[in-house]
């Protein structure tokens, strides 16, 4: 009989997560289960951005969310279907999410776990087909069982993270995550239905030849950005940027690279959110090798003073963060990334 016929599809995600219970002394399987809700979500919400443009779901909802953002229907639509998942799932306490002003408690008052989210990041792309994703960060409660989730308990530094991933939704769907080891890409294989491993173990290059940024913001950035990136023209490093913040970490975390999102004199404390995109980013890329600053500071060291909270981001291969770090401690003693 030849095996070759029938090989072996790999480790499915539920699987994996399975094998992995062990390293969560703590968490019997509540945290298992949770990364298991947020893939569910992550399914449901890749078949509605498949089928957008047929059903009349692309496009803008015609309202602004907290960030002062044009909310699209599809924000709108992520935003239902990860709440509703974590809700139904139980062991969620509250969320906090991009769209929403103020935290969700989600009637889970057992719920161990906290949920900061990002349900559709760069959904400006939306109706150009160009690649999107969802961004996510669990923290455990510090507050008491039995009681609804508090401020104390969202305002947590990114180093109490005990688990952060993405969804990137493009040419293929994928889930990245950690849970503090290692990090690990699973690819969804939509006829089964299922995420399978397909990027163990990811490590990111520690330095590449990318560098992303909004480069129509060049006259806005610090003279210490300026000259980095003047750096990387002259040694004709290669400029990716897409505008869907998932979609450039995943590229320069998989070839090698760095991702720039300084502040500037429009968004002085920069425009990215710590809780919910800088810190989950963070967490994976010091764990897959690489770093994560403000410019100056480690990010998951930073101080939440508030849900929505803003600031830099400078991401990615650990040599090319150092060397932005560098020109700009250099320019004139900085000590801070904020205009």
């Amino acid at each position: 009989m030849n095996d070759n016929l029938a090989l072996p599809v790999g480790t499915t995600l539920d699987r994996f997560i399975m094998r992995k219970q062990e390293e969560f002394p703590y968490a019997t399987g509540e945290l298992s289960q949770l990364l298991r809700d947020i893939a569910l979500a992550g399914k449901i919400v890749n078949r509605e951005i498949n089928r957008a443009g047929l059903i009349g779901i692309a496009g803008a909802f015609g309202q602004q969310n907290v960030q002062g953002e044009e909310q699209q229907k599809l924000d709108v639509i992520a935003n239902i279907r990860f709440i509703r998942a974590l809700r139904n799932g139980g062991e969620v306490c509250t969320v906090v999410s991009e769209e929403e002003d103020d935290v969700i408690h989600t009637g889970n008052k057992n719920g161990k776990y906290i949920v900061a989210i990002d349900p559709l990041d760069g959904s400006s792309n939306i109706d150009v087909n160009v690649a999107i994703g969802t961004i996510f960060s669990v923290y455990r409660r510090v507050s008491e069982m039995g009681t609804e989730g508090t401020l104390e308990d969202c305002l947590q530094k990114g180093t109490r993270q005990v688990a952060a991933g993405y969804l990137i939704y493009g040419s293929s769907t994928m889930l990245v995550y950690t849970t503090g080891h290692g990090v690990n890409g699973f690819t969804y294989e939509p006829s089964l239905g299922e995420f399978f491993l397909s990027h163990p173990n990811i490590t990111i290059p520690k330095n590449g030849s990318i560098y992303s940024c909004n480069e129509g913001n060049l006259n806005s950035f610090h003279d210490g950005v300026k000259n980095y990136i003047s750096l990387c023209k002259e040694n004709n490093y290669a400029a990716r940027y897409i505008g869907s913040l998932v979609a450039d970490f995943h590229r320069n975390m998989l070839k090698g690279g760095v991702y720039i999102y300084p502040a500037t004199a429009k968004a002085p404390n920069g425009k990215l959110r710590l809780i919910y995109e800088c810190n989950a980013l963070a967490f994976i890329v010091e764990q897959a090798g690489g770093k994560a600053s403000d410019g100056s500071k480690r990010i998951m060291d930073l101080e939440p003073t508030e849900l929505h909270q803003r600031c830099p981001l400078v991401i990615g291969s650990s040599e090319m963060v150092a060397k932005v770090e560098e020109y700009l401690k250099a320019e004139v003693g900085i000590n801070s990334f904020s205009v």
